[in-house]
């Protein structure tokens, strides 16, 4: 009895010690003398943290005794810690001194604007899209990375070649312009292969501009704009390898390279090599279910070291490659013939991009690109062989005036282009190469007044062939607080159509093209409303970035489908469309380790002609795209998380009675990878692809049996007879595809460094 009363006493005495023996913590959270709002504060390995107020004091009560390691964060700086030794007697001070990184806030970005700024401070919204991000889901090409990009979507165009083009908010691959280092790769083919061959070991970002800005960058820039920013050779990797396989047996490698000729010229070598060699075919059509590719790019980027920090930079890009898809017992020698049916296309693409600071007392800046395009292809018997050249040029002048900061630019460019097609050849006159010759000239005032930003903008082009074009531009920005902006912007954007570089329906063969008349430059005016917010909790933040889009069009260009579904008709559209929506981006972070980037857009887009309203073929009505990461601190494993989900879309049937579904299903693409750190160099790497192991339907491919329609029946007006072999009135067509034909698939790789 003794015993247990004092044992009693004691436990007592235990609770009562551990309850009085509380400490305080309390101190404030400054940067260079100034208040940091709203900094999360944290007991390092415990559930006690609090938010600081808005004159950057804060306090902790009823903490532990002992030593403790206190994690001060805010959103743009980096993380502090201190160990400090926390008593019950008296409360600890702790007075951070934060330091301010390039963090999401003061990311910087040039594409909205041509000019450096952060992304906070420009008047124009622009997504990031960082390598950390390219490197959750490893893929091949940019083109298939930015499949996990909200409100941007890759869409194949055929089922047998797989070439495509990236949708922005709905709207096709020819409507975005494709730049490299702020520097315009002007080509109707940028979409398809301006995506393709770049090292992702060597890019830093890529910035997206939803919406038109041909103010300042004419023609293509009617639906958005895709910078690829290549690092700074200054602060690039001596050397970087990135190789991944998968159990489809396809193979890629890219591998950086970094050195100097000279105490002032750096350069930077990167390699791309992607190879596929191994004909699937798990749906039993007949045809491969992805095409086999053998690609290698090579990339090369100079930058001089010259007085006042005045830049100097030139890169050039080589890209070849040759794929094919077809029936399964193709071969080369059937290239071109009408007893095997295959797609084949070799490709030879040279690029350079590069700019010149002027040595003058004002900031005077030439930037320039040049490329070249040879593509030798065959679409079954349908012959494609088109070459295309492009020089492109403009001088900047850059000038600070008080509040007001001026752009004014004097672009030109010349293209030629030819084909063996009807798009060069005049009846009576032969085969005649298109000439373009597109100067111009812009002015951008950009106003900034306290919390106010106001950008004025003008652009007039002259067009060989087309005449005069106008597209002015407004941007407005109101800053509401440190991290909070709203941002409102309206233009109008145009687009010169070639059908034949941009429209891979018109060359497999699989229907008639018919191009009704001279074809007049697409207009629009599109406007746009940004909200961004920075919520802090504790020890996380919310980034919340809400956006209401729309866009109208005269004189759109659109294939026409179903008048005859034997044919493509091509023709302005005699009235009017639209695309409009919204969109959400979400991003978390949470001192925990764990991070969520997730978004959604609802779309609408239509066409209206005579008061009817027709949607468009594959432009869905909604999508959603995210990316979970968790990492395993102590193991120094990290688990990434991605995938995205697509609502129905309408799709190109070939007669009333054509057995396949009419719309999509909703369908959704899953990837889970595990990344292992080995040391500082290292990173082992793997995962499984496509989850869900979501595939098209096995009929995509119309009469897949029956390639060359040897077996259809027409009559005298050109249409499909019913007969027992074709009850459904169908011909051979490819073009019936919305998502890609590969399935469930593991893949594994690993990345190395030398800094």
């Amino acid at each position: 009895m003794f015993v247990k009363i004092h044992l009693t006493a004691l436990i007592i005495g235990l609770i009562q010690g551990v309850t009085l023996a509380q400490a305080t913590l309390e101190g404030i959270v400054r940067q260079d003398q100034k208040p940091v709002e709203f900094a999360s504060v944290a007991i390092k390995g415990t559930a006690f943290g609090t938010t600081a107020d808005s004159t950057g004091t804060f306090r902790l009560t009823g903490l532990p005794v002992g030593k403790h390691t206190v994690l001060i964060s805010a959103v743009g700086y980096k993380p502090y810690q201190q160990n400090v030794s926390l008593t019950a007697h008296q409360a600890t001070t702790v007075n951070a001194n934060l330091e301010e990184v390039a963090g999401q806030l003061e990311e910087v970005v040039v594409t909205g604007t041509m000019k450096e700024v952060s992304k906070l401070a420009s008047p124009v919204p622009v997504d990031i899209i960082t390598q950390k991000f390219l490197y959750k889901n490893p893929v091949p090409s940019i083109f298939e990375a930015l499949t996990y990009v909200n409100g941007v979507r890759p869409q194949l165009n055929c089922n047998i070649c797989n070439t495509g083009d990236i949708h922005i908010n709905g709207l096709e691959g020819p409507y975005t312009m494709v730049l490299l280092d702020g520097t315009p790769i002007v080509s109707g083919l940028s979409t398809v292969y301006g995506l393709v061959g770049i090292p992702n070991s060597l890019i830093e970002r890529i910035e997206i501009v939803k919406g038109p800005a041909s103010t300042l960058y004419g023609s293509e820039a009617v639906g958005g704009l895709i910078n690829i920013i290549t690092k700074n050779v200054n602060k690039a990797p001596a050397f970087s390898a990135d190789v991944f396989s998968s159990n489809w047996r396809d193979m890629n490698v890219d591998l950086g390279f970094k050195f100097s000729a000279g105490a002032k010229v750096s350069s930077l070598l990167g390699v791309n090599y992607f190879n596929y060699q191994n004909p699937i075919d798990n749906n039993g059509d007949g045809f491969t279910d992805l095409t086999l590719q053998h690609r290698i790019s090579v990339f090369n980027k100079w930058s001089v070291q010259r007085p006042e920090n005045r830049q100097a930079s030139l890169a050039v890009r080589y890209f070849y490659e040759d794929r094919w898809g077809g029936q399964m017992n193709w071969t080369p020698a059937e290239r071109g013939g009408n007893r095997v049916y295959g797609e084949s296309i070799y490709t030879k693409r040279l690029e350079a991009v590069g700019l010149y600071q002027l040595p003058t007392t004002e900031k005077l800046t030439f930037q320039y690109s040049l490329n070249s395009h040879d593509q030798n292809s065959f679409y079954g018997t349908t012959s494609y062989q088109a070459t295309q050249r492009i020089a492109f040029g403009q001088l900047l002048w850059d000038k600070q005036l008080g509040q007001h900061s001026l752009l004014t630019g004097l672009p030109v460019r010349y293209t030629y282009y030819d084909d063996n097609t009807a798009a060069t050849f005049l009846e009576g006159r032969g085969n005649q190469p298109e000439r373009i010759f597109l100067p111009g000239f812009f002015v951008q005032d950009e106003i900034t007044s306290g919390s106010h930003k106001l950008l004025l903008g003008a652009r007039y082009d002259y067009n060989s062939r087309h005449g005069n074009i106008f597209t002015p531009r407004l941007a407005y920005k109101y800053s509401l607080n440190q991290t909070d902006a709203l941002r409102f912007n309206v233009g109008r954007g145009y687009r010169v159509v070639n059908l034949f570089t941009e429209e891979h329906a018109a060359l497999t063969g699989a229907r008639q093209v018919i191009v009704k008349n001279a074809l007049k430059p697409e207009q629009s005016w599109n406007a746009n409303v940004n909200f961004v917010k920075k919520i802090v909790t504790g020890n996380s933040f919310v980034g919340l970035d809400a956006s209401l889009f729309y866009t109208r069009f005269s004189n759109r260009i659109l294939p026409d489908y179903d008048t005859n579904p034997n044919q493509i008709i091509y023709d302005n559209l005699r009235g009017y469309a639209e695309s409009k929506g919204i969109s959400l981006n979400l991003d978390v972070n949470l001192y925990a380790p764990l991070k969520i980037v997730a978004g959604g857009t609802l779309m609408d887009n239509v066409q209206v002609k005579d008061g009817v309203r027709i949607r468009p073929i594959l432009t869905e009505r909604f999508m959603g795209t995210w990316a979970v990461t968790y990492d395993f601190v102590r193991a120094g494993l990290t688990l990434d998380y991605t995938g995205n989900v697509y609502g129905p879309m309408r799709l190109p049937l070939l007669s009333e009675s054509d057995p396949r579904a009419a719309y999509s299903p909703v369908w959704s693409l899953q990837n889970i990878q595990f990344t292992k750190k080995l040391g500082t160099r290292t990173e082992l790497y793997g995962g499984v692809k496509n989850l869900l192991n979501f595939r098209p339907p096995a009929n995509s491919i119309a009469r897949a049996h029956d390639p060359f329609d040897k077996n259809v029946e027409f009559d005298a007006a050109g249409q499909v007879v019913a007969t027992p072999d074709n009850p459904y009135r169908l011909t051979f067509d490819p073009s019936y595809v919305y998502a890609p034909n590969q399935g469930i698939r593991g893949f594994l790789g690993f990345r190395y460094r030398v800094q």
